[in-house]
Parts: C-alpha cells; sequence; structure tokens
C-alpha cells in the first residue's frame, strides 16, 4: 500500500522539508538528520503474538505509520527501512499454548506454540491493515535470530558486561555508567523506587536477564550455558544490529516500554558495540484511556482492535480517532469521537468519490513535519474541505494514510453523491429566493427535512452542503429532492 507522494520521490532526490522530532533521549525537539539520507533507518517494537491486538496496541502502529509515510515522502520510498519486530517467544506465549493443550489440543508443544503464533501474526497483520497501516519493511520474527542473540550475549560475557550463573546469564548493570540517562533516572533511585526481581544468582538487584534456562517442556535452543531461550530485551538489541546496524535513525515505541525495555537495549547494544549509537532519536507514544479510563478488564471497557471492527466500526474510522490527538499525549477513545470521526470521514468520502488527487497542502506536511502534529494536520483536512478544495483533501489525506482506496469505500452506502449535490442546490436556490421575500419558510422546512433524515447541512460563505450522517434514510432524502 504505497503512500501519498511516494511515485514522484521513488528514485529521489529527497525533499527539502526539514522534519523536527521529539527525541525522549535529549527531552528536546531537534531536526532530524538522518545518518544517510538514503536508507533513513528506524525501528519500532512490534507484538508479542499470544491473542489479539488491542486498541493500546494499535496506537504505536498507527503513529510511527504516520512517521513511516512522511519518511517515505521526504526521502522516497526506496530510501526508509522500517523494522517491527515479532515477539514470538515468551512465557505469556508458552502459558497459552500449556492452556490448549490442556483443553484437548494433542500436538507436541512446540507445534501448538507456532501455531498460535502464526495464526495471532496473521490476525496482528489482518487489523493492521483494516487500519490502513503499511507493512514495515522488515518484520523479523525472534525465533529466527537466536544464534544473533547467543552471539551478542557471549560477547557481552566476554567483555565484562554479563555473567552467566546457575544456568542464567545476566546483563551487569552498573557496568554501564550511564544506565538510567533514557528515563532520567539513576539506579539507586530506580532501585528504591521500582519493584526489581531479587534472585539469589543476581550480583545487584538491578541485573536483567539475558538468557534463562528452560525446562524440558518448554521451549529452548542449545547454548553455551545451556539448553534456555533469550530474554525479551536482548531480542531487540540484536535484531537490530543485525537489520539496522550499530548506528540507525530512529527507535520508536509506547511510553510504557521506555523503562526497563528501551533502557536495557540501550545497554545492551552500548556495551556490545561501543563504536556505535544505537538509536539517535527516540520517540516514545503515550497511553491510551477509553471514556477517561485506564483499559482494562476489570472495568468492562478492555476491547480489541478486532471487537469494533467486528461491531461495524470501520478501521479507518479508529485510524481518525488516533489521530484527532497528539502522539506525545494521552489519547482518550471516547463513543462521541468515534462519531464525530466517522461523520467527518463519510463528509471527506463523499466530497472526494471520484476525484483524482491534486496536490499535498503545504499546510498538512508543516504539521506532521512538526513532531508529527497529526491534530494540526487534521484541522487543515477540515479547512480543505470547507473551501471545496476536494482533489487537495483527497491527497493531503493520503498523507495521513486517510482517504484511502484501499481501504474499500466503507461509506458508500450514502448513496449517490450527485443526490446530496442536488439537495444542496435545491436549497441554496430556496436560500436566495427567500432573500427578496424575507420569508424563509420554505429553505428552512427544507433544511428541518434533511436533518431529520439524517443529513447534515452546512451553509457557510462558500455555499450550501448536503452531506451524509451515519444512518441517514436515503429514501426521505430522495422524496425531498
Amino acid at each position: 500500500m504505497p503512500a501519498a507522494g511516494d511515485a514522484a520521490r521513488s528514485e529521489g532526490p529527497w525533499d527539502m522539508t526539514t522534519i523536527r522530532l521529539h527525541n525522549t533521549a535529549t527531552r528536546t525537539k531537534e531536526a532530524f538528520a538522518p545518518l544517510d539520507p538514503s536508507n533513513v533507518r528506524m525501528y519500532v517494537c512490534g507484538p508479542t503474538v499470544y491473542d489479539r491486538a488491542h486498541l493500546g496496541n494499535a496506537r504505536p502502529v498507527v503513529v510511527f505509520d504516520v512517521l513511516f509515510r512522511l519518511l517515505r515522502h521526504v526521502y522516497g520510498a526506496g530510501h526508509v527501512t522500517y523494522v517491527r519486530n515479532i515477539t514470538d517467544v515468551d512465557d505469556k506465549i508458552n502459558a497459552r499454548a500449556a492452556e490448549m493443550k490442556a483443553a484437548g489440543d494433542a500436538r507436541p508443544l512446540e507445534a501448538v506454540i507456532r501455531a498460535l503464533t502464526d495464526e495471532t501474526i496473521a490476525w496482528f497483520h489482518a487489523d493492521m491493515d483494516a487500519l490502513g497501516a503499511l507493512r514495515p519493511t522488515a518484520e523479523p520474527r525472534a525465533t529466527d535470530w537466536i544464534a544473533d542473540m547467543i552471539g551478542m550475549i557471549a560477547d557481552l560475557v566476554a567483555k565484562g558486561h554479563a555473567y552467566a550463573r546457575d544456568g542464567h546469564v545476566l546483563f551487569r548493570v552498573r557496568s554501564y555508567a550511564a544506565y538510567g540517562r533514557l528515563s532520567g533516572r539513576s539506579v539507586d533511585d530506580m532501585i528504591a523506587g521500582a519493584r526489581v526481581e531479587v534472585a539469589p544468582f543476581k550480583e545487584d538487584p538491578m541485573d536483567f536477564v539475558l538468557w534463562k534456562p528452560s525446562p524440558p517442556d518448554l521451549p529452548g535452543w542449545d547454548s553455551p550455558w545451556g539448553r534456555g531461550r533469550p530474554g525479551w530485551h536482548i531480542e531487540c538489541s540484536a535484531m537490530a544490529h543485525a537489520l539496522l546496524g550499530e548506528s540507525f535513525d530512529i527507535h520508536a515505541g509506547g511510553i510504557d516500554l521506555q523503562f526497563p525495555h528501551h533502557e536495557n537495549e540501550i545497554a545492551q547494544s552500548a556495551c556490545a558495540h561501543p563504536q556505535g549509537q544505537f538509536a539517535r532519536v527516540w520517540l516514545h507514544n503515550e497511553m491510551l484511556q477509553v471514556e477517561g479510563r485506564k483499559m482494562s478488564k476489570s472495568l468492562g471497557n478492555f476491547f480489541t482492535v478486532r471487537d469494533l471492527l467486528d461491531r461495524g466500526v470501520p478501521g479507518e474510522v479508529i485510524r481518525m480517532v488516533m489521530l484527532m490527538t497528539h502522539y506525545r499525549s494521552p489519547m482518550d477513545w471516547t463513543e462521541k469521537k468515534r462519531q464525530e470521526a466517522e461523520a467527518t470521514l463519510r463528509r471527506w468520502r463523499s466530497q472526494t468519490r471520484g476525484v483524482a488527487e491534486g496536490g499535498i497542502s503545504p499546510a498538512v506536511l508543516a504539521a506532521l513535519a512538526d513532531d508529527l502534529n497529526t491534530p494540526a494536520a487534521v484541522a487543515e483536512l477540515h479547512r480543505l474541505s470547507g473551501a471545496g478544495e476536494a482533489a487537495d483533501l483527497r491527497a493531503s489525506a493520503g498523507l495521513l494514510g486517510l482517504l484511502d482506496d484501499r481501504l474499500g469505500d466503507w461509506a458508500a452506502d450514502a448513496g449517490d453523491p450527485q443526490l446530496f449535490r442536488d439537495l444542496a442546490r435545491k436549497l441554496a436556490e430556496l436560500r436566495e429566493a427567500a432573500r427578496s421575500t424575507g420569508d424563509f419558510s420554505l429553505p428552512d422546512r427544507l433544511k428541518a427535512g434533511l436533518i431529520a433524515a439524517g443529513a447534515e447541512v452546512r451553509v457557510t460563505r462558500q455555499g450550501v452542503e448536503v452531506l451524509p450522517l451515519p444512518g441517514v434514510d436515503l429514501a426521505r432524502l430522495e422524496a425531498l429532492r
């Protein structure tokens, strides 16, 4: 699914737009200058595949999909490498597979795990496709990179940054003086304020696992420290190094990953490859709430992307709601926002149906280049809509992954656009006639009838628009024609 602007820039030269991003590592908004403009490299932490993606999981996918589209627009589609990993070795995956076997699945555990992870990856792809997210350049599965992880762990042990104890290998946190710089806390503060796992095989409470033993009934791989499996943090470090190198441009993910996951990634990678920079820019999206409350099963407000899709909420509407809030602000999913987003998209799809793409609005591009300011970009889309600039609206929305034909014209049930144009013209003519007589009863009656039938009526200096809302009664509108 190519992004808007790709065709014109697929071979370069790249756009001169200056992108500014808020770097968590420096706590400032910085002008983005890639290491190599011909190969801009980005890594985003991906899913752990044991269940459906919930709404909170979808937010970083949508946010950093917009960044991917922006980078492709500015530097060219062939000049951006986007890696998003898949964690397919994890205690939660093992537990879910054990539940499946207990429920009667007779296959060996490893076969159950593979089937479970394959199915969950397919679900994830289908759900994220429905949100209009482009597929990354690469989606490495952790289990395909175990050898790289073992090699990196062995190197850390050899350099004195890690140690083996009781079948475990642990990273020696105090061997890395800059530990805590990303999250802005000292090691001692973290020990005092955080819940850390105390274990007899640890030299220090903050040391974290790089490798742990696997019992015979769980997946495992042979290593210099015995049969076992990798810790979560080493997976991303090893795969990022293998696919993007010792230094790359952007590392992104949810704010919940800032500590300990991203902090640990930095420590491992900096110690294994001291001559590299690992990631130069760190981006973190804020968390998601539902109707002002933390999403949780206990509150009954927990739902997956598939839950919403199955209820008839179009994926494009889910995407739009997310883009209405800046990625560094907490996002609140509400029914009111969903209704507003759906009504807006129905209107825009009606306006742009059958219209060829125009040019991308400089204001939309400037908003996205300013630390992915999607609310400002959406505001400009509203302006284009109100000004009747349908061709530019379609092109500009495409840079945000909206109004894409490949999402399907889910708003086509709004009926023939000509019906709404005819009604708008009729109302405009009645209003014009009423100005000379002073009697506005006829246009007011028509306007009331249109609203009662489920249409939105917009009267501006540019003219009259009649647009469909969800549940519009086309038969009643036809009678008013």
